[in-house]
């Protein structure tokens, strides 16, 4: 599909502000309704969001990129994309499990969440780089979890016996950026545990938002201190030295 061309900035006062942000600001008129361009580029960005929301999750394609790591697969009691929007209790219980010899460090659930997309396009990067983060970390086989929300990887942290799980998982999209991945880490995950206990590195993407690479130095800054404090939610915050972040390698907390 062509893309229509671009208003002259000499023309169009509000040019140079939308440049800062993905915000649809200063849209015009035609008569009584937007220009027809706004409307085409507000349709476009709505068939987006509803794809990410109901494309499904290409797992053996994920499986070839997580290379050489071998993944597991999990799957949620949500049968089918309708339920698993119509139920999320569903997505939140685990229904089957490949299974795997713990105890770990960590635990990696790629889930497909509100948008496989981001999960297809962001997460094997995000994961990857952690990893060259971790040396020495005991690190669980990959999870690929469909039909996913966040929660599910209490449940699959507590099967494998890690005492941390990093859900890599699909947002909701949004009409500005449909493949946005988030990543939710949990302490000693079990099921019953609360949204007030993880930390959220979320905005995930390479069209404006937090590069894979940074997102990974982030993830693995806070795995550290995580071990280190035994504790994720609102008792550890994101206070890391940018300094830190730049470091290649963090080394295994004592315990």
């Amino acid at each position: 599909m062509a893309e229509l061309p671009a208003p002259d900035p000499r023309s169009d006062p509000w040019a140079r502000l939308r440049q800062a942000t993905r915000a649809r600001i200063g849209l015009g008129g035609c008569g009584d309704a937007l220009p027809l361009r706004e409307v085409l580029a507000f349709q476009m960005a709505h068939a987006l969001a509803r794809d990410a929301v109901h494309a499904p999750l290409d797992v053996a394609a994920l499986e070839a990129v997580l290379h050489p790591y071998a993944a597991l697969r999990a799957r949620s009691r949500a049968a089918d994309r309708g339920t698993y929007l119509r139920r999320p209790d569903l997505g939140r219980r685990l229904e089957a499990m490949d299974a795997a010899e713990g105890p770990f460090d960590a635990a990696f659930v790629l889930a497909d969440g509100l948008s496989a997309t981001a999960v297809q396009r962001h997460a094997a990067a995000v994961f990857h780089a952690a990893l060259r983060r971790l040396p020495g970390w005991r690190i669980a086989p990959p999870v690929i979890a469909t039909g996913a929300r966040v929660a599910l990887g209490d449940e699959i942290g507590a099967r494998l016996g890690a005492r941390l799980v990093a859900v890599l998982i699909g947002e909701r999209p949004g009409l500005s950026v449909p493949d946005s991945l988030g990543v939710y880490l949990t302490f000693d995950p079990r099921p019953g545990r609360r949204d007030s206990e993880r930390n959220c590195i979320s905005n995930i993407h390479t069209a404006g938002g937090l590069a894979p690479e940074l997102a990974a130095a982030k993830l693995a800054w806070l795995m550290r201190e995580a071990l280190s404090r035994k504790l994720t939610g609102n008792g550890l915050k994101d206070d890391a030295d940018p300094a830190a972040l730049a470091a290649p390698t963090f080394a295994l907390p004592d315990g």
